[in-house]
């Protein structure tokens, strides 16, 4: 089989000839080797509006393309495989020309980097002749194929200049003429080609025509963008009009520093492998250019080292943290000024070092590099970046690191203080019997010493990382970027980064994004919220709006709302956020990882501690302790929240709690034993909790929990449960405050567990939160947990959980004064229990079509309920159920205008709340008893106008007022 997707999408010997499947196909090869879900691919083909039959349909694209593969290599394995939660493309070596595209661009940038022109201009040339038009077409794109194009033909420019420089370097300018300008008329905004296509003409003898071509490059800036060429365009535009000799080409000028290729990694960094700008050359591999990324300089340049990226366009907002940041660095002891260990804040000296910290994306290294830019005249020997992560995200050693900052020093005449001249040994690094951390850290600091540069260490990973260079430079003032604030490390200045303020985060946005953007405020607001106002996002955000002017803001922010298209919405070639925000969590250890993928499943925005124990399935210290070690690594964030209560709780930024969602679905698929099991732990700990707030707002209550209690206690399938003590302590304090801090929460176990199929934990989890719905009124809540509740009672097939839901259902119809339908609830509910032996719980709904009849007026048939209820009660030694039915009784007796009967049963009412253990109702039949003497001392005498009547704890109906003072529900 041979596929390619470096051009029309093709698959020999037979491509399908539907575009959908088509479509399929592309997006399995470019994610190959991959599972790609059944969710990315059904986005792929139908975007925002998939029909019902999406999945079914996706099936029959999937058999199709199954057997086009078997047709066209028949006795090979099917290399269509389905893994969950999706498929999985396998293609042997040589198949697919993306994989051998990828080959053959490493191997032609490795000669590049070797200095071996001649083979990374053939490898380089094979590469692109795979190319057979634009990437992915004759295929309708979805967001994936869409940013997967993007990506491709970027990395297509990026070899095809790779190429022509490596060209230029042999030599062959004569013969590039022509293509060039053929490219720089195709691609009018890359001035790597302009300025490529400027040495070309140059060293054809063409001084003139490489002046026309700037200024060509120029008019179509202007007048497209109305931005003017960048420095190292105009820099080269000098060096011609100057006739520069070190830009004429001759036989040794590919040993000559003229440039770099550009690199594998993040870019914008401020790496010299991506985007610096300093008296080296183009990160792009321009020649004769000046720029950033050389490492291998041989001709030193005059003037300071500068060794930074470009400042952030659009920079925004950190006006503080600029302040704070500009005061430390302005103040910070230079040369002579101390005893080279660097003081600490405790010393009252100035600290020399800056420490930025805070979480992926969140601009660490934006910041870093605008201070070094404000504080240059506090440094006028130079300002270097220095990565501490290699391309790949690991940690670069010490011992490269100070040998990078010793070639980047060593750029600039003078500047080794009488140390041994640098040597570059073809690629720049030094010989292995030089490479002795102890011996790197004396030659550096030879060259620091008296002078007054600005180190910024970016994205350090480890302590030992910034301790050598603090070492090596033990008076310099150095900026330091991490997620983790740097433990330990004398004369240090922390200044934790967190997200943009909501206003800077909309005005980065609209900013970054064009006048389109700033058009729709609403839709600005929404995204800049859906983002976490995280910079990384916000930046990405505006990238993909400027890519796709067929996007409204308001359609971006239509899909940045589906929490499971939010990540792959925020990728844009190499653009990515999700790559940012995995460093974080492959940085962490195995167990912190498994801790962030289960605490996925916990309750949003956030989470008690207890929630974390039983996803987790420990001890609530040990989740606690897990917890703040994510915190630390910014994985988790760390909340307090008002309440009377007011302990921590975490929560995730929302991207992140994407990223985990993304992480759990692969390790452990929505529905498999390992997320059903966290889940009835989380659920079983919530229930456990409730029923004991709710034994404490009105014991005896909840039938379900009664019913549990004599039959033992449930366990969450795997042994783990709170321990009896833990539940006390946790669920202490007032019950209210409790529910309120709480029910959030334990409304999303109800959909959780519901979802999962635990039936009965979803019944008996909705049936505890009934007292707090009904005590605080919330009505709407109260409805959609219990009828969701009721369905899974329904689908167990539990007649007792139907009857305790059906009741709690009857008792909000009446509050809503559905007279009717709290009727029909309430006798089905009866029916139910009697079938299962309930008595008490028969009763109780007996209460219950009572308190309906004597709200119609029938108050003969409302008595007789009344009183088998609290017949049936006192018997089964119901002591709830007998006090509502003596309340009704109570009730019955005002009605007729008879207080002093009133009375008598409201004092039985108040015995059987006492016995019950009840204060809310102990209390409420206080109260009721002193309007009926208030009745009784009135003699009955009429009351017109309306009247409050509080028929339960806490339950008031307005009404007409009847003859006597109080009236019958």
């Amino acid at each position: 089989m041979r596929f390619r997707i470096l051009g029309p999408v093709q698959m020999t010997p037979r491509t399908p000839s539907a575009a959908k499947p088509r479509a399929v196909l592309a997006t399995l090869l470019v994610q190959s080797g991959s599972v790609v879900s059944v969710h990315t691919l059904i986005d792929e083909l139908w975007c925002a509006e998939p029909p019902r039959t999406a999945a079914t349909t996706l099936q029959v694209y999937v058999s199709q393309l199954r057997k086009a593969l078997l047709d066209g290599a028949p006795g090979a394995g099917q290399p269509l495989e389905t893994r969950p939660p999706g498929y999985l493309m396998n293609t042997g070596d040589g198949e697919l020309d993306l994989t051998v595209f990828e080959s053959l661009r490493v191997q032609g940038r490795e000669a590049y980097e070797q200095r071996d022109y001649a083979h990374a201009s053939s490898l380089l040339g094979q590469a692109l002749g795979l190319w057979t038009g634009a990437a992915l077409s004759g295929v309708p794109h979805g967001p994936m194929l869409e940013t997967s194009a993007v990506r491709l033909e970027e990395l297509r420019s990026e070899v095809l200049e790779q190429r022509i420089s490596a060209d230029l370097r042999l030599g062959r300018h004569h013969g590039l003429v022509g293509e060039l300008m053929a490219l720089a008329h195709a691609h009018p905004m890359r001035e790597t080609l302009h300025a490529h296509l400027m040495v070309a003409l140059y060293r054809s003898g063409r001084q003139s025509d490489a002046l026309a071509a700037y200024h060509r490059a120029r008019q179509a800036l202007v007048d497209e963008l109305g931005v003017e060429p960048g420095p190292e365009l105009k820099r080269l535009l000098e060096r011609v009009l100057a006739a520069d000799p070190a830009l004429a080409w001759h036989e040794r000028s590919q040993d000559l520093p003229e440039g770099t290729a550009p690199r594998a990694g993040r870019r914008g960094a401020g790496t010299a492998d991506g985007g610096g700008r300093g008296t080296g050359t183009s990160s792009t591999g321009t020649l004769g250019t000046a720029g950033s990324g050389q490492e291998d300089a041989a001709v030193p340049q005059p003037g300071p080292v500068l060794w930074l990226p470009p400042r952030v366009a659009d920079f925004t907002g950190r006006a503080d943290q600029i302040a704070l940041g500009t005061s430390v660095l302005a103040n910070a002891p230079g040369p002579g000024s101390g005893d080279g260990e660097g003081p600490g804040d405790g010393d009252g000296e100035a600290p020399r070092v800056l420490a930025v910290s805070g979480r992926a994306g969140a601009g660490k290294t934006a910041l870093a590099v605008q201070l070094a830019y404000e504080t240059a005249e506090h440094f006028p020997d130079g300002r270097v970046l220095l990565p501490l992560r290699d391309a790949g995200g690991g940690a670069v050693d010490p011992a490269r690191t100070l040998s990078t900052l010793l070639r980047r020093l060593r750029l600039t005449p003078g500047g080794d203080g009488g140390a041994p001249a640098a040597t570059d040994q073809g690629q720049g690094e030094l010989p292995p019997s030089e490479g002795e951390l102890e011996e790197l850290s004396d030659r550096v600091r030879a060259c620091l010493r008296g002078r007054r540069i600005l180190l910024v260490l970016d994205d350090a990973v480890s302590q030992a990382q910034v301790r050598a260079v603090l070492s090596a430079a033990p008076e310099t003032a150095v900026i330091v970027t991490s997620r983790q604030a740097p433990a330990g490390v004398e004369g240090v200045r922390h200044l934790p980064l967190d997200v943009l303020a909501a206003p800077d985060a909309e005005r980065l946005l609209v900013s970054a994004g064009g006048p389109r953007t700033a058009r729709d405020p609403a839709a600005v607001t929404e995204i800049a919220e859906l983002c976490g106002y995280l910079p990384l996002a916000l930046r990405v955000a505006a990238a993909v709006l400027a890519a796709r002017p067929h996007w409204t803001p308001a359609a971006l922010a239509v899909r940045l709302r589906d929490e499971r298209r939010r990540l792959p919405a925020l990728t844009l070639g190499d653009l990515d956020v999700r790559g940012s925000l995995l460093t974080a969590y492959r940085d962490a250890t195995p167990g912190q990882q498994r801790a962030f993928r289960l605490l996925a499943l916990a309750p949003r925005p956030h989470f008690a501690p207890w929630s974390a124990a039983a996803l987790l399935g420990t001890g609530v210290a040990d989740a606690e302790h897990e917890a703040e070690e994510l915190v630390r690594g910014h994985l988790l964030e760390a909340r307090r929240t008002p309440g009377a209560r007011g302990s921590v709780r975490f929560g995730y930024h929302p991207l992140l709690r994407s990223l985990a969602a993304e992480t759990l679905a692969e390790e452990a698929p929505p529905g498999g034993p390992g997320t059903t099991a966290a889940v009835a732990r989380l659920g079983h700990a919530g229930l456990a909790l409730a029923r004991h707030a709710d034994s404490m707002l009105a014991p005896g209550r909840d039938r379900l929990a009664a019913a549990a209690g004599a039959q033992g206690k449930a366990a969450s399938g795997d042994g783990w449960e709170l321990p009896e003590d833990e539940v006390r302590s946790l669920a202490a304090g007032p019950p209210l405050q409790w529910f309120r801090d709480e029910a959030p929460g334990l409304r999303e176990m109800v959909r959780q567990t519901h979802t999962a199929g635990l039936w009965q934990l979803t019944a008996a989890l909705a049936s505890s939160l009934g007292g707090y719905y009904e005590a605080c009124a919330l009505w709407g809540k109260w409805d959609a947990t219990h009828e969701l509740a009721l369905d899974a009672a329904r689908q167990a097939g539990d007649a007792h959980a139907e009857a305790a839901l059906l009741r709690s259902l009857g008792d909000l119809a009446w509050q809503r004064r559905q007279a009717a339908r709290a009727a029909d609830r309430y006798h089905l509910a009866r029916h139910f229990f009697t079938r299962c032996g309930d008595a008490a719980g028969a009763a109780r709904c007996l209460t219950g079509e009572a308190d309906v009849l004597l709200g119609q007026g029938r108050t003969a048939r409302a008595e007789e309920h009344y009183g088998q209820a609290l017949e049936t009660g006192r018997a089964e030694g119901d002591a709830r159920g007998a006090m509502e039915a003596l309340r009704g009784l109570a009730f019955v007796e005002l009605s007729r205008g008879r207080p002093d009967g009133a009375l008598s049963r409201l004092g039985e009412c108040e015995a059987a709340a006492g016995l019950a253990g009840d204060t809310r109702w102990l209390e409420y039949a206080r109260r009721t008893a002193g309007q009926a003497r208030a009745a009784a001392e009135r003699g009955g005498r009429e009351t017109s106008g309306e009247m409050s009547l509080e028929v339960r704890p806490g339950v008031w109906l307005i009404q007409p007022a009847p003859a006597a003072d109080i009236a019958a529900a």
